[in-house]
């Protein structure tokens, strides 16, 4: 009988619609959701800043010496009781891209519905559409696609593009899953570059090369390697300069390239019907490049702000791309030996403010432990503070301008 009044009431629970009139328990559902996902941010900050605190605090004794010796020699061990250099430093030696510090235009599809255009950019042909693959929103393409990413005004002279991009795995022909050129039409002229890149190489028309003989094929492993991830295609130009890159490696260094100065960049994302054949685009960012260097700016204005030093998602861990940056801190603080700063680190807002700051301030104390682990560069000289999104450059009221705020900020002290 006592087992018959369970299983009853067993039934009665799971009858129980979850769409109740007064919706009491998706209510309940979605705080408890929201409290989850709270906690865990805050407890993944809080838990980044003390390793990156202890990391800085583990090394302090030995911040005066290494200052005054100087980096150790490549290969050589780091003294006890110190972080080891990160793994391979070497592959990022020729990696010299600097993100543009002025957001143009951003978009991660995130603000995007799912099973719609961007609308952030501009359709022109094809079939593309937002779709959430791995829990990231990101713009298919499952044909020869075509759009326009709308700069609002004339590209200025120095300028980065950076593409998240995911190629297909499976075999669509051509040489160009992703192609863009400045304009609103495929030009290919002296004065104006076609850039086209696969995972198996890159190739340029028209900005007074030819695809024959710009043609860059990838190592196999690199290749192979670019089928297996998103992969970070970034091009920096400052006048008739060009640089592009793939993932770390330094694919193009032009001294004089034709690319067009426009108000929009014309693009091309080739797929195929197949699941295997789709071509992803994850996020595209472009940004004016300034002129400042670090030590004027710090002179003329007392603070420097960069978007070149990179985290892991929600997280304080230092990412790779970072390292141009960290030697340009690195360096000046060498050359300048009674220069101190203060490292600051911002958000956007999204997410709670609470767990904002706490990473902000995780991610300035990650800075502060890389330039004094890795170059030599003396505690004493370096502070840290964490804004969260207290502080923003300019409102939040776009992805560009969330882009814009999320940055570290180097201040004379």
């Amino acid at each position: 009988m006592r087992r018959l009044l369970k299983c009853l009431a067993l039934v009665a629970l799971v009858a129980i619609p979850v769409n109740t009139a007064s919706g009491q328990l998706p209510s309940i559902k979605k705080k408890a959701e929201e409290a989850a996902r709270k906690k865990a941010a805050e407890d993944a900050a809080r838990k980044a800043k003390a390793d990156s605190t202890a990391k800085a605090d583990s090394t302090a004794k030995a911040d005066s010496a290494k200052a005054k010796a100087g980096p150790a020699p490549a290969g050589q061990p780091p003294a006890q009781g110190q972080p080891a250099a990160p793994a391979n430093p070497k592959v990022w030696d020729n990696y010299d891209f600097v993100p543009g510090s002025k957001v143009i235009f951003y978009t991660d599809f995130s603000e995007d519905k799912v099973g719609n255009f961007a609308r952030g950019l501009k359709f022109k042909a094809g079939a593309m559409d937002v779709v959430e693959r791995d829990g990231v929103r990101m713009l298919r393409s499952t044909s020869r696609g075509e759009f326009f990413l709308p700069v609002g005004k004339k590209l200025p002279e120095r300028f980065t593009l950076e593409i998240d991009v995911v190629p297909p795995t499976g075999s669509i022909g051509g040489y160009d899953h992703l192609a863009f050129e400045g304009g609103s039409e495929w030009d290919r002229s002296e004065k104006s570059a076609e850039v086209n890149w696969t995972a198996e190489g890159m190739l340029l028309m028209g900005g007074g090369q030819n695809a024959g003989s710009s043609t860059v094929k990838f190592p196999e492993t690199v290749a192979a390697q670019n089928l297996k991830q998103v992969v970070h295609v970034r091009v920096l130009m400052d006048g008739a300069y060009f640089k592009a890159y793939n993932n770390e490696r330094r694919i193009y260094n032009i001294p004089e390239l034709g690319f067009k100065r426009d108000s929009v960049i014309r693009f091309l994302l080739k797929g195929g019907e197949e699941s295997n054949q789709a071509t992803y685009i994850a996020m595209i960012r472009v940004a004016e490049s300034e002129v400042d260097v670090l030590y004027d700016a710090l002179a003329a204005k007392g603070r420097w702000s960069t978007q070149g030093i990179l985290f892991a998602t929600g997280k304080a861990d230092l990412q790779p791309e970072s390292t141009p940056v960290l030697k340009e801190i690195a360096s000046t603080l060498t050359k300048y030996p009674d220069l101190k700063i203060l490292i600051e680190g911002h958000t956007d807002n999204a997410g709670q403010p609470a767990a904002n700051l706490t990473l902000s301030d995780a991610r300035a104390a990650a800075v502060k432990a890389a330039l004094t682990s890795q170059y030599g560069i003396d505690g004493a000289r370096v502070t840290t503070k964490g804004f969260g999104d207290t502080k923003p450059s300019v409102p939040n009221t776009s992805a560009t301008n969330r882009a814009q705020n999320r940055r570290v900020e180097i201040v004379k002290q």
